[in-house]
């Protein structure tokens, strides 16, 4: 009978670390430009959408406001963002790129390419791992 405690067959460590090698790749290109990984992740929710709720950036990211508050306080400190109250509703937070927020994408874009160059895997590759991945999220 299988262990189901020992480590090597966890679905979950695999992925875990997983996880953490990956973010570690972005972190040097993403010090190019000056963001963190959880930055980006915002900044791609906004090149695809210019302004956002925090409420909808945080159903997109998974992340809570009490997370994405500071986050966004950080990237408008940067002025990379724009944090403003909705005029139709003070209790929303709208959030919109600045033009340095705008340039950025420019720089990003190549970021990954260069990832999966790094990784030397396949797009057909990548294709399946978020698929599984979409669905344990349910995101699709």
């Amino acid at each position: 009978m299988k262990d189901l405690l020992k480590l090597d067959n966890q679905l979950c460590f695999p992925l875990y670390a997983l996880s953490r090698e990956i973010i570690q790749r972005y972190r040097p290109h993403l010090d190019e430009i000056g963001l963190t990984y959880p930055q980006y992740l915002v900044l791609m929710v906004l090149w695809e959408n210019d302004k956002q709720t925090v409420n909808q950036i945080g159903q997109k990211l998974l992340l809570d406001s009490g997370t994405l508050t500071p986050l966004l306080k950080r990237l408008e400190q940067k002025e990379i963002v724009l944090r403003q109250r909705s005029t139709v509703d003070e209790r929303v937070v709208e959030i919109s790129l600045t033009t340095i927020g705008i340039e950025l994408k420019k720089k990003a874009k190549c970021i990954p390419e260069k990832l999966i160059q790094e990784l030397e895997i396949t797009q057909e590759e990548i294709d399946s791992i978020r698929s599984i991945a979409d669905k344990i999220l349910k995101l699709k």
